[in-house]
């Protein structure tokens, strides 16, 4: 029976939250709006679309939210050549695939984002694919992120676990049906995390690896995953 490791990217794998947060803020103030960093950063882990909705209210302007979207891109893109994959997010990949566990990973970065993040985690034999924010017509916290990774995987939810760093991760992940597994190095408190439906915590790819086998990803967790 197919079990499926389902893997947010940003402020899971790869520590990019931070960089995002700033591209976002240049962006919004060259659009002429004061958005908070604090509140940018709460944000993150949306789509591109909902994120701008979120921070700037449901009176919408396509135009400017297209505009606003454009320029974070562009800003973001300046750090393709030095992402930084967190400790031993390639090892947990890895070591994840050489249990028989099918890796994907569901995220809303697409295109050369994503081909950057993949060169920084470094782990392209153990991701068996992505599902990306170009295959679903929601992203999180809508559960098609995460049903589009079982999917690839071949895996029912009850034989699934989906590690994020953010509340739209575990709100997406349970509204799915899988297990979640938050992370703390994406900056989002534990309690957060945790109200959100994650069913355990830890530090980050590092911690998660080091506890493995007591996790719901570990070989003692069985067939389902659990």
């Amino acid at each position: 029976m197919t079990r499926a490791a389902v893997f947010d990217v940003d402020g899971t794998l790869a520590d990019t939250n931070h960089l995002h947060v700033t591209a976002w803020w240049e962006a919004f103030r060259q659009a002429g709006h004061e958005v908070p960093m604090h509140a940018i950063h709460r944000a993150v882990g949306l789509g591109s679309t909902d994120l701008v909705a979120h921070l700037l209210g449901t009176d919408r302007d396509p135009d400017r939210d297209e505009a606003i979207s454009a320029a974070h891109k562009t800003l973001y893109a300046t750090y393709f050549d030095r992402l930084p994959a967190f400790r031993d997010a390639g090892r947990l990949l890895r070591a994840l695939a050489g249990d028989g566990w099918s890796v994907v990973l569901a995220t809303s970065a697409g295109g050369s984002e994503l081909a950057a993040l993949r060169r920084a985690i470094d782990a392209d034999d153990a991701i068996g694919g992505t599902a990306s924010a170009d295959d679903v017509a929601a992203g999180k916290p809508a559960p098609e992120p995460v049903h589009r990774a079982l999917e690839i995987a071949g895996a029912r939810p009850e034989n699934a676990v989906f590690v994020g760093d953010t509340v739209w991760d575990m709100r997406a992940g349970s509204r799915a049906g899988v297990t979640c597994v938050g992370l703390l190095c994406g900056g989002i408190p534990r309690a957060d995390l945790t109200a959100a439906g994650a069913s355990v915590v830890y530090d980050d790819p590092a911690d998660l690896l080091a506890r493995l086998d007591g996790s719901p990803l570990g070989r003692s967790a069985g067939a389902s995953g659990h």
